[in-house]
Formats: structure tokens, sequence, C-alpha cells
């Protein structure tokens, strides 16, 4: 394997991204991509949240991480045609659906000149990165030849509580708690420190440990709280065993580690704009510092 706050900026949906060129070196910034769990949800509902799938981009001194290829993937790779070449760090926590739909779509890997740096683990009983990626992910559910990847595409294989470095930047990895198994990262560069873990369900007797270890002290945690405690326990339909966590216990995890903002993410389908606003009042109820993740949100990190 090659070694390698204060208040958020927003964006509105319809206006245009930020290019990173507005961004000197020196910054440390997340922006928001796709930020919905499970399935893509247009709609008048979800209007101000936004309807896409788990993507965020990190531009970190001077470098450009992206982490999962959800559906979100496909507006970023717009934003960056006016940019090339490129060349970015692509880094996925797990190859559901919802984490790489917009892979098939995302134009920068169809042009020659530019390049990506992919990262993942082998699912169990997998093939290498590559293997996996170009045949059992892109192969059977692209409607593009693979023949128009032009872009260099180079594959790197980690295992969850791997650390590595992008220059002066450090990326560490954990296990999370998902079926067919996922992994968190934790970004630090410059004493500033950003932890993005989705897909995960906390544990019914404790805290993570792997989420707690990986969550100390951040800047930032970024946090799958798909369903409220009520969903998650609901007698009718509990979720329990589905992968998932809630916001009641993303503030657990982001209180019992020291971290000053925690993002809530990965929202649930059904989670309308509305519903998401009194989420939103619920959680800053008891976390003033927390966040609800939606599309062209942008995050310095430890300004």
């Amino acid at each position: 394997m090659e070694t390698a706050t204060t208040l958020a900026m927003e964006t509105s949906l319809d206006s245009p991204n930020p290019s990173p060129s507005s961004f000197n070196p020196d910054d440390f910034v997340v922006q928001f991509w796709g930020v919905r769990g499970s399935i893509p949800t247009p709609g008048k509902s979800t209007i101000r949240y936004g309807g896409n799938t788990s993507c965020l981009e990190m531009r970190v001194a001077g470098k450009r991480l992206i982490f999962d290829g959800g559906t979100g993937l496909r507006m970023l790779g717009d934003a960056m045609m006016a940019e090339m070449p490129v060349e970015a760090y692509m880094f996925f926590t797990h190859y559901h659906w919802d984490h790489i739909q917009g892979f098939p779509l995302f134009t920068p890997a169809f042009v020659r000149g530019n390049c990506f740096h992919i990262y993942g683990a082998i699912p169990p009983e997998g093939e290498s990165m590559k293997q996996h990626f170009i045949e059992r992910i892109l192969h059977p559910n692209s409607p593009v030849p693979l023949k128009g990847l032009q872009a260099d595409l180079r594959f790197y294989e980690l295992k969850a509580g791997d650390s590595m470095m992008l220059d002066d930047i450090k990326i560490e990895t954990g296990q999370l708690n998902h079926p067919n198994t996922a992994m968190g990262y934790r970004i630090t560069w410059n004493g500033r420190s950003v932890v993005y873990c989705s897909d995960t369900e906390h544990l019914p007797d404790g805290l993570d440990e792997n989420v707690l270890n990986l969550s100390q002290n951040a800047d930032v945690l970024i946090y799958d709280a798909m369903y409220t405690d009520e969903e998650y326990h609901s007698p009718k339909s509990p979720k329990i065993g589905w992968g998932h966590s809630t916001w009641q216990e993303g503030v657990k995890m982001a209180q019992a580690a020291g971290v000053k903002r925690v993002v809530i993410f990965h929202h649930d389908p059904t989670h309308s704009d509305d519903f998401l606003d009194q989420i939103e009042q619920e959680v800053q109820a008891v976390f003033p510092k927390a966040i609800m993740a939606r599309e062209g949100l942008i995050l310095p990190i430890g300004v």
C-alpha cells in the first residue's frame, strides 16, 4: 500500500458551488455533495437538505479528498470539469449501492489526463481492490462502457485499523458496525481533525470503542444518525440490526469523545425537510454545536 469550529458557511442548492481555487493551501474545509441514506430522494419535500446519497469532499492543504461515491458524486464531477486536469484521492467506507451509485456518471473519470487514487477495504472473500471495483461494482451496474474510463485510476487496499500519510495529512481508519462491514476515517492535518463514520450502528450495551477511539477530541464528527431513538426502537417496525444509528447516540458518542462539533448525516429517505428541521432543534437543545448535513454545506475546520 502506498503511504502516503466556527459557524458553517452554506451555499444554496441552486447557487454555483465554489471551486477549490477559492481556498488557499492553508485551508481545511469539508463540502457536502450528498447527505441522504439508502436511496436518492428527489422531490419537493427534500429540496432544502437534498436528496442525493453519500458523498463529501475535503480540501486539505491543497489536496482534494473524496469520501464515498453516492449520487452526490455526479454533481461534484460536474464542478470538477471546469478545473481539468484534476488529481484526487477517493476513500470508500463500503460498497452498498447508496455509496457507489454516482461513480458510473462521474464524468472526470472518463477524461484522459485526470488521476484518481482509489482506497477501500476488500470485502470478505473479495478479490483485489481493482478487481472488486471494476468487475463487481462497475461492470454489472454501469450503463457506460468501461473502456470509456480514460482517467488514470490507481487502486490501494486498506484494512480497518490501518493508517497512512498523504504528505503531512494523516488518515486513520476504524471498523464500523454495518452489514457486510464498513470502515470509518479520521483525517488530521495541522492539529485539526475530521472523523467520517457512515454507515455504523451503535452497540446495545455501551459505546462502540472503534468509533470512540477514532473520534477522540476531533474538531468534527460526521455521524450516521439515520433514525431517531423512537424509530430505531419502534414496536411496529424496529430498525435494530439494520446497520444505522440515531442522533441521540451520535450525541452520546460526541460527548464521550470530546468532539467539538457533530454533523448529523445519512438522512433517512422518509425524512422530509420539515422533519429534519425538527430534529435539528432537538439535537441542538442538547448539543448546541450540532449541524444537520445538507447539500452545499461548506464547513471550515478549526478556524
